[in-house]
Formats: structure tokens, sequence, C-alpha cells
């Protein structure tokens, strides 16, 4: 490969950088631990009870819907030969699977990660991190990935975030 070839995904000289953080991933990694060293050191009142079966089933099947989530997503990405990498320049806009129904269905998976996550645990601390987590995605990941997007795909990329919603 010379100088002047581009591996796919790479950024060129002088492109946008899709996300304002290194690893987006990471804004997930500390809000899980931040709950868990809250739900220990100041442990919130939980809504169990009655509900708490519930809650928990509920909690489950919110765990195996993000692994379903995260897999379909992640072999949609692979299928459509564009990079996994969250800061590296897509190479292709994709728009199947679960990308026809959110335009971010991986961080999507990591916020209901922690819900569920919330449920099962009782820990209160996971429902209002994700909060935080998803609006931090938001901002210091997501808005620099559309603008790189709006950049790279032009028209394509605004008919399709008209049609699908941010997150759901």
């Amino acid at each position: 490969m010379t100088d002047h070839q581009q591996k796919p995904g790479q950024q060129k000289p002088g492109q946008q950088k899709p996300g304002g953080i290194p690893w987006p991933p990471l804004i997930y990694i500390a809000a899980i631990a931040v709950s868990i060293a809250l739900g220990l050191l100041y442990p919130l009142p939980w809504i169990g009870g009655l509900l708490g079966d519930i809650l928990f089933a509920a909690g489950w099947v919110a765990l195996f819907g993000v692994v379903a989530l995260w897999f379909t997503a992640i072999r949609t990405m692979i299928r459509a030969k564009t990079t996994l990498h969250p800061n590296a320049v897509p190479d292709h806009l994709v728009t199947t699977g679960p990308f026809a129904v959110s335009r971010n269905p991986i961080y999507l998976a990591n916020t209901l990660l922690m819900i569920g996550v919330a449920l099962i645990s009782g820990n209160a601390w996971f429902l209002l991190l994700a909060i935080i987590a998803a609006f931090a995605t938001q901002k210091m990941a997501i808005e620099g990935e559309e603008k790189v997007l709006a950049t790279k795909f032009g028209k394509k990329y605004r008919d399709y975030a008209k049609k699908v919603r941010r997150w759901i």
C-alpha cells in the first residue's frame, strides 16, 4: 500500500473525526462502574415488592433484546462492509436491519443494557445513570458522528435522518 492509498474506515487528512470521545462505549463503562459503586455506598429505594418478579423478568427480556440488537447491528455493519469503530469514518451508509428503526442501535442497546440490569438488580442508580449516559453519548459522540455522515453522504443521509429517529 502506498502513502496515498487509504484503508477502509481510515480518516483522510483534513477529514472530520466522527465523535468527540476516543471510544464512546467508555461512557457506558463509566456509568456502569459508578452505578455499582453508588448502589453499594448509597442505595436508593426500589419499587420492588409486588412488581419485583415482573421487573426482574422484564430485565432479563431487555438483556436478551440487547444481545440480539448488538449482534444484528454488528452483522448488518459487517455485511455492508463498513467500519465497526465508532470514531472511524464509515465507508457506507447503513440503513437496513436495526438501522431502519434506530440510527444508533448499538448505543440504544448499551442504554437498554443498563435499564435491564437495573430491573434485575433493583439498583435504581442504573436507571438514573442510563439516562445520563445516553445524554452524554448523544452530546459527545452521536452529534459529531451525524455531522460526519451528513458531510460524507449528503442528501442520502439527510433523507435517512428524516425517516429514522436517532434513538427509537
